[in-house]
């Protein structure tokens, strides 16, 4: 009982929230306030639909067939790196480890990346989840290269066995946003293969990283 007084308190602020924009509004004629009322003669609304809300707030935070997924690549991966500032040059390689865990009642997996980039120690996080109403996995990624948030989102395809995001990230040389994108492969249960996409040199999306992961068992 007590859960369904907190879902239903939640959603009721939510939906307070998502209708505040229709309050009265003012405006200022020769120096005078005028308040104008906003539109009632449409029909009232009907009641709320406390079982169908009670419904979509479970069904929103209860974990499904995708958050299994995500959590079946739980444990520790080891693998090499390769890494492109220029797609005409050799790539420099490195060792790379992630270390996978789920967290909030099994919402959401956190990764801790660490290894090195370019020559130097390097270490970032990231958080995927499965947004049930959306129907999309969500990620966010951070690291110590940037002070920026990088978000992205997709789609697992089963017929090829890969989770494909697509997202935005700072360009530091511009400030504004630019397009990225990762290829997650599932190779079997205890091989993977990422690939990193983003602006090249020339503006033109190139390979900036590529990796093959085992499970450490």
């Amino acid at each position: 009982m007590k859960k369904t007084i907190l879902t239903l308190c939640a959603a009721t602020v939510f939906l307070f929230a998502c209708n505040s924009g229709e309050k009265d509004k003012a405006i200022v004629t020769d120096g005078k306030v005028e308040e104008v009322k906003k539109d009632t003669t449409s029909a009232p609304a009907g009641p709320m639909d406390t079982t169908g809300m009670t419904k979509a707030w479970e069904d929103f935070k209860t974990p499904g067939a995708m958050h299994k997924w995500l959590a079946a690549q739980n444990g520790t991966w080891e693998g090499e790196v390769s890494q492109w500032m220029d797609p005409a040059a050799p790539p420099m390689k490195s060792k790379t480890t992630i270390v996978n865990s789920m967290i909030l009642n099994g919402l959401y997996q956190q990764s801790k990346f660490t290894g090195t980039m370019f020559g130097m120690p390097f270490e970032g996080h990231s958080t995927t989840g499965y947004d049930n109403a959306k129907k999309m996995f969500v990620a966010t990624w951070i690291d110590m290269s940037g002070s920026g948030i990088v978000y992205m989102t997709g789609n697992w395809d089963e017929a090829t066995k890969t989770l494909n995001l697509k997202g935005r990230q700072t360009d530091p040389m511009t400030g504004k946003d630019c397009d990225i994108r990762e290829e997650l492969k599932v190779i079997d249960d205890n091989t993977q293969t990422m690939t990193m996409f983003g602006p090249g040199m020339d503006g033109k999306e190139m390979k900036f990283m590529e990796g093959t992961y085992k499970r450490k068992k």
